[in-house]
């Protein structure tokens, strides 16, 4: 008779992972897969004084930097960690509602979440306050260099050293991993932001013109490489954005090489993030990494000429996991799901 109980509670949760992303949060159900992924993004309107929350995700990007006075775009999380409590805390809320639709729970699910390996304890704990208040019933934390791994189909179990390099929003996480642990970790606060930050403040210096942080997303996404293109200038980009000097706005083309020189500070510090991993990586899991390489994850694997540009610089094998912006969400749902890996998840 106890298992029918059990089996009814069951029905009623599922257990979820949630990759809970500086840029982009994604939402992994057992048994279903990843069934959300949408932008970090609140809008909140204030009427009277009083906020709400007007759209999330999808709805809530779109309105970034284009909102009248009453309502603010907020992302809650900056560099991979929560930055604003309340806002997270309504953002998570309003994704389980999303999956789970209009069902009432009998139970409120187990939530796995991830968390940069650098984040401190007090981060840690925002992470699972939000998640509690967001109605989870159970809460289990995992480092995100090892769900990229896990997603990435990594040997992760195996007494074998690999070597992982996530390059996300906020952060970049480089491990070492082996037998279901992290031998070395190092997160740099450097990502797919700074970037973007990198694009704004190249094109402010060089050509008095002002952009928004969407506009420099999209010139990254379309246009970014880590490598100066071969002939020297690459494709031509027309950009509008606000003339500072003039006050009006205006467009101007720039190439892609000049994209490169404007991300060159930022891809530095990833690799300078790679080289201090390697350093501090024992004799032995460094003899593994000659063989396995390094495999990249993240939305930054995805800019052009990054993995040449690794290559180069640290002489080693370097690959791009097969779907590299939803390894972590895999990873953490795969860690959730699988007992073998049921050693990485963390009580905070």
């Amino acid at each position: 008779m106890g298992s029918f109980f059990s089996n009814m509670f069951k029905f009623g949760s599922q257990n979820m992972a949630i990759d809970l992303g500086t840029a982009n949060t994604l939402v992994y159900v057992q048994d279903r897969g990843i069934v959300l992924n949408e932008p970090s993004v609140v809008a909140i309107e204030t009427i009277n004084g009083i906020k709400r929350v007007k759209a999330v995700g999808d709805d809530a990007k779109m309105m970034m930097g284009k909102t009248p006075d009453n309502i603010e775009a907020i992302r809650p999380l900056r560099d991979g960690v929560i930055a604003d409590l309340d806002v997270a805390e309504e953002m998570i809320k309003e994704f389980i509602r999303k999956v789970h639709g209009k069902r009432t729970l009998l139970r409120y699910p187990e939530i796995t979440i991830c968390v940069p390996s650098g984040a401190t304890s007090v981060e840690k704990r925002a992470i699972r306050d939000a998640a509690s208040n967001a109605g989870a019933s159970e809460v289990y934390l995992i480092l995100e260099p090892m769900a990229a791994a896990i997603g990435a189909d990594m040997p992760v179990t195996e007494p074998v050293g690999s070597m992982v390099v996530d390059i996300g929003g906020g952060t970049t996480e480089v491990a070492v991993l082996s037998l279901r642990g992290l031998a070395y970790t190092t997160s740099v606060r450097t990502g797919g932001d700074k970037m973007d930050e990198a694009i704004v403040s190249y094109v402010r210096r060089h050509h008095n013109l002002l952009i928004g942080d969407a506009t420099a997303e999209r010139i990254k996404q379309d246009y970014g490489t880590a490598v100066v293109p071969e002939d020297g200038i690459g494709e031509q980009i027309t950009i509008k954005g606000r003339d500072l000097v003039n006050g009006v706005p205006k467009e101007i083309t720039i190439n892609q090489a000049h994209i490169a020189e404007a991300l060159s500070e930022p891809i530095g510090a990833i690799v300078e993030g790679v080289r201090i991993a390697l350093e501090n990586t024992a004799p032995e899991l460094a003899a593994d990494i000659v063989d396995q390489g390094i495999v990249l994850t993240g939305g930054g694997a995805l800019i052009r000429g990054l993995d040449d540009h690794l290559k180069e610089e640290t002489g080693l094998p370097v690959s791009i996991a097969e779907d590299p912006l939803t390894c972590v969400a895999m990873g953490t749902g795969r860690a959730m799901e699988d007992p073998i890996y049921r050693g990485v998840l963390m009580t905070a």
